[in-house]
């Protein structure tokens, strides 16, 4: 063999066995993501609010996460079992040693509704965001590709479902009905559906039939936890902003929205970020909305349907 080709062996070879690159925290950015995306340690998963955001141009190798079908139960209002998410996994090639970097549209809305559902199923350690998302990778006029990749299946075992990562509707009437006083609510929807002026966000079709919010709740709107280019605010700004409706991480705390996703959002800055104790309550205000017998706190005096 010739000095020539063993050297370009040798180049393949390591090449092939490369690590990822150090991502110490639960976010990394655009140029991590960059300089990684030949690596096969490296997974990277879009899921966005519109599936067909996906099909119109993606990070270059990333696989589609189709959050309605993919992430959740076809028959009960329920996330997915462990069975479907190691298919989800095993079909991506990923294996124990692949560092998982999720993003999406919508400031990562529903990526990061992706890693709490990760985390659930404790994959939560190796998993990333996009710090920014899909806004900034455009905005920076980072590569999109439209081909659908293809991975070697691989077998991969999840532990089984983490249910301290997730609120119930029984452990959030204990809170509303004042039998857990420790615990704390936030609300991080707009404050006109936190208010009861609104049911929900426009151009959204709302699914309950009651305006205002779970009693008790701290209003914190998802936006205050991101900058304008859609990245994170710091730490410090953080536990700042959160300080200032009374969440310090002395208490655990529970986060909710109108159907889970914006409230994963909020989750995320407290949990992953800040290293708070929290839940995510994904029955969120369209479960405990339509719920009989259930209080309600309403500021705009328009309880039955926003009116």
């Amino acid at each position: 063999m010739s000095l020539k080709s063993w050297l370009g062996g040798a180049v393949l070879a390591l090449s092939a066995s490369v690590p990822a690159l150090a991502a110490d925290g639960p976010l990394v950015s655009a140029d991590w993501v960059q300089k990684n995306l030949d690596n096969p340690k490296v997974r990277i998963f879009e899921v966005s609010v519109d599936p067909g955001v996906y099909e119109r141009g993606h990070i270059p190798g990333a696989v589609n996460i189709r959050w309605h079908t993919d992430l959740v139960d076809p028959v009960r209002r329920d996330i997915a079992s462990e069975e479907n998410f190691e298919k989800l996994l095993g079909a991506a090639g990923v294996d124990k040693d692949t560092t998982i970097v999720l993003y999406g549209d919508n400031n990562n809305w529903f990526a990061a509704w992706g890693a709490w559902i990760f985390d659930v199923y404790g994959q939560g350690d190796r998993v990333k965001l996009l710090d920014g998302g899909r806004k900034l990778w455009e905005a920076k006029g980072l590569p999109l590709d439209s081909s659908v990749p293809s991975h070697k299946e691989t077998k991969v075992d999840v532990p089984a479902a983490d249910t301290s990562l997730r609120a119930r509707f029984p452990d959030v009437l204990k809170v509303a009905e004042g039998e857990d006083k420790a615990t704390k609510l936030v609300d991080i929807r707009g404050p006109k559906e936190f208010s009861g002026e609104i049911l929900a966000p426009e151009g959204i079709k709302e699914l309950s039939v009651r305006a205002g919010h779970i009693p008790t709740a701290v209003n914190f709107p998802w936006g205050k936890a991101v900058n304008e280019d859609g990245t994170f605010k710091s730490k410090e700004d953080l536990q700042k902003a959160f300080a200032e409706i009374g969440i310090d991480g002395k208490q655990p705390v529970i986060t909710y929205c109108r159907i889970g996703e914006r409230s994963s959002h909020t989750w995320f800055a407290l949990a992953k970020i800040l290293g708070y104790d929290v839940k995510n309550y994904d029955g969120s205000w369209t479960e405990y909305g339509n719920a009989v017998g259930v209080p309600i706190t309403n500021l705009a005096g328009t309880v039955w349907q926003g009116k």
